[in-house]
């Protein structure tokens, strides 16, 4: 193994630990932002009921939230690669374990720690 290929499989796996690191943080971030909007939004609705402003028919939430989530499941499974059932096709695979590996360790780091 000559110095050329180690400093360079180095640095694919810092790169990788370093992009997963923001990744994993940015994404916490955003999941952080949009839940306290829903949670606002929904308060604002029990409060708009409370007061008598607004009438909600509570049953009908859950079937709704599920519509969504089939909607979303099923615009998943039309990306190309996404929903394929042999590892070799999926994209990120393609760059290499040293990568993805080192990816996916920064990326739950990142997460634990945004």
């Amino acid at each position: 193994m000559s110095t050329e290929n180690f400093s360079s499989i180095a640095a694919t796996i810092g790169g990788g630990f370093l992009v997963g690191i923001l990744i994993g943080y940015a994404i916490k971030k955003v999941v952080k932002v949009v839940a306290i909007i829903v949670g606002l939004f929904f308060a604002g609705l029990a409060y708009l009921q409370y007061q008598q402003i607004v009438t909600i028919n509570w049953n009908k939430v859950p079937q709704l939230s599920q519509n969504v989530v089939e909607t979303l499941a099923n615009a998943t499974t039309q990306i190309p690669g996404f929903n394929s059932s042999h590892p070799a096709d999926m994209t990120v695979s393609n760059f290499g374990i040293a990568l993805t590996g080192s990816m996916s360790v920064g990326f739950t780091i990142g997460f634990m720690r945004g």
